[in-house]
């Protein structure tokens, strides 16, 4: 989570004026949820609020609505963006233009039919974005994926830059 949520967090406070935004994606709505509690938990302390919205099936019409006008981070999963977001784009498109980041979590999930699925999903929201002139950087990560660049190119029709090395603490291993 800190992979992706500190550069956000630390875009969102160096770039008032420029209002940045990020969608993160998850595979299943616990994950969003579980996610959303982590990031605030980050950001609850912060001299400026930044706001973290989860958009699922069970957020209420009229929530959805505050989610749009005032949300700085976004998490949802594919098929939320597949039938609200992208399909009444025009009524997202405060958010889209302030668009700079896309995460896609537990990348290694989208594969088969269901990456399939996810990958057109992913197309139509760039194409999307390009209608309004932005082009976000995109994130995915997943500890368990075998193919990493080809997966991320399948899955975002991009070239990706593959970010490996652990830098965090850990004890000497002996094999």
């Amino acid at each position: 989570t800190l992979a992706y949520t500190l550069p956000i967090v630390d875009a969102i406070l160096r770039q008032p004026r420029a209002r940045v935004h990020a969608l993160c994606l998850y595979p299943v709505k616990a994950l969003a949820s579980d996610q959303k509690r982590a990031i605030e938990s980050i950001t609850k302390h912060l001299a400026r609020r930044i706001h973290v919205c989860a958009l699922d099936g069970d957020t209420p019409l009229e929530e959805r609505d505050a989610v749009r006008k005032e949300a700085h981070v976004i998490l949802t999963n594919p098929d939320m963006l597949h039938h609200s977001l992208l399909p009444s784009h025009a009524r997202w498109m405060r958010f889209l233009r302030r668009l700079s980041y896309i995460v896609i979590d537990e990348a290694h999930t989208y594969r088969g039919i269901w990456g399939s699925h996810v990958a057109n999903i992913l197309r139509r929201l760039l194409r999307i974005c390009e209608h309004y002139g932005i082009r976000p950087q995109i994130a995915l990560c997943s500890a368990t994926v075998a193919n990493p660049l080809e997966h991320a190119s399948r899955l975002t029709s991009r070239a990706p830059r593959l970010v490996c090395e652990d830098g965090s603490p850990s004890g000497e291993r002996l094999f």
